[in-house]
C-alpha cells in the first residue's frame, strides 16, 4: 500500500460562546484536515488544532509546513513505515506538533482501515468506552453554577472547572458546586495561574469537598516547585502545560513533580509519541488522562481511540467538539450519559 494522492483542507470554526482561562480568551480556532488516498484505494484522515500558544503553530505555519515538508515527505510511501515517517519529518525541525499528530492520525487510521478494524482495536483495544468531563470556563460564581446545572441535566457527571484568577472565588465556586451536587465529580484546572501559596489555600480550602484532579496550578516556569508543592497538599497533581515531549514526561517523573499527566495529543505530536510517553507514566506510576485542545469530532476520535487501547488512560477530558457552532465532522462517536463510544467502523470512523 502506497500513498498516492494527498490533500488538506482548513476549517475556521466559530465558538458557541467565548470561554476564558487563566491565560487567554478564546472565541474561535481553525482545524486543519489531512486527506491520504492510496493505491488500494483506503483513504486515510487526520486532524490537527494549531495554537500559538500551546503547539507554538499559527494557521499560516502549519499551511506552509504542509505544502513544503509534509506533502513532499509522503508522496509515495507505505503508511505501514510509520514510525520512520514521523522519525523523518519531526527531524526536519520544520513541522511541530499539531501537524504530526495529523499525520501520525492518518497513517494510523489507513493501518487501521487496511486491517478492518477501528483504530483503538488496532492499538490495543483496552476498553470499549470512557467516561468524559466537561468543562467550566472561568465565569462569574451564578453563571458558573447555571453551567453546572445545564451539564448535569445533560447527563455528565464530571465536571472539570477552569479557575487560576481568583483563588478565593475559585475556592467558592468549588464548594457551592459540591454542596449542591454531592455525588458528581469535580476536577479543578488552574491553567498556570496559582502561587505555591495559592495552590496550597486552594488545596486547604478543599480538602473535604472531594478534588478528583488538580491540574497544572502553577506555571511552567516554576516547574521546580512542584515537587515541595505536591508534598504539602492532598489533591493529586497533573502536569498538562509542563508535558509537550518525551524528555518533559522523563524529567517530571523523575523529580517526582507530577502524580498524573495530561496527554494532548496535538501538543505532544500524535499517538505513536503519546505510547511512549503514556509507557514511563505506567512506570512512574502517573495516572494518565487524554485531554485535547480545540478541535472538531475529528480531533476528539483522534484521542478517544487512543484513550481506549491503553490500561493506564484512567480518565478523559475529550469535549472541545461541543463548543463550536458547526462541527464539520458528526457521527464519529456517540456521546451517552457522560460516556464517550466510538462508532465501531473501521479507522476513525469516517
Amino acid at each position: 500500500m502506497k500513498i498516492t494522492q494527498i490533500s488538506f483542507e482548513r476549517f475556521d470554526l466559530e465558538l458557541t460562546e467565548p470561554y476564558t482561562i487563566a491565560y487567554e480568551t478564546i472565541s474561535d480556532a481553525t482545524n486543519y484536515v489531512l486527506r491520504l488516498e492510496t493505491d488500494s484505494g483506503y483513504t486515510g484522515f487526520g486532524c490537527a488544532a494549531p495554537d500559538p500558544a500551546i503547539t507554538k503553530e499559527s494557521p499560516e505555519y502549519l499551511e506552509q509546513s504542509l505544502n513544503e515538508t509534509i506533502i513532499p515527505a509522503l508522496k509515495g510511501v507505505n503508511p505501514f513505515h510509520y514510525a520512520r515517517i514521523l522519525d523523518d519529518l519531526r527531524a526536519t525541525g520544520k513541522v511541530r506538533s499539531s501537524a504530526l499528530a495529523m499525520v501520525d492520525a492518518s497513517l494510523f487510521d489507513l493501518m487501521a482501515k487496511k486491517a478492518d478494524v477501528p483504530l483503538y482495536q488496532l492499538l490495543g483495544g483496552y476498553r470499549s468506552s470512557i467516561p468524559t468531563s466537561i468543562t467550566i470556563g472561568i465565569l462569574p460564581v451564578d453563571e458558573t453554577l447555571k453551567k453546572a446545572d445545564q451539564f448535569v441535566e445533560d447527563g455528565f457527571f464530571i465536571l472539570k472547572v477552569k479557575g487560576g484568577l481568583d483563588v478565593e472565588e475559585d475556592i467558592k465556586k468549588m464548594k457551592l458546586i459540591r454542596d449542591k451536587y454531592p455525588k458528581v465529580i469535580l476536577r479543578f484546572d488552574g491553567n498556570q495561574g496559582y502561587s505555591v501559596e495559592q495552590s496550597i489555600e486552594f488545596s486547604k480550602a478543599t480538602k473535604e469537598i472531594g478534588i478528583q484532579i488538580f491540574e497544572q496550578p502553577l506555571s511552567v516556569d516554576d516547574e521546580h516547585l512542584l515537587e515541595p508543592l505536591i508534598s504539602k497538599i492532598t489533591h493529586p497533581v497533573m502536569a498538562d502545560e509542563s508535558l509537550k515531549t518525551l524528555d518533559d514526561i522523563h524529567r517530571l517523573t523523575k523529580n517526582n513533580s507530577s502524580d498524573m499527566i495530561n496527554i494532548k495529543l496535538m501538543k505532544i505530536g500524535g499517538i505513536l509519541e503519546g505510547m511512549h510517553i503514556n509507557s514511563v507514566a505506567k512506570a512512574a506510576g502517573n495516572e494518565v488522562m487524554v485531554g485535547c485542545l480545540d478541535e472538531c469530532s475529528l480531533g476528539i476520535s483522534m484521542g478517544l481511540h487512543f484513550a481506549l487501547s491503553r490500561p493506564n488512560v484512567e480518565f478523559a477530558d475529550l469535549d472541545s467538539h461541543l463548543d463550536f457552532e458547526k462541527d464539520p465532522f458528526k457521527g464519529l462517536f456517540r456521546l451517552e450519559k457522560g460516556y464517550l463510544y466510538p462508532n465501531d467502523k473501521v479507522g476513525l470512523g469516517l
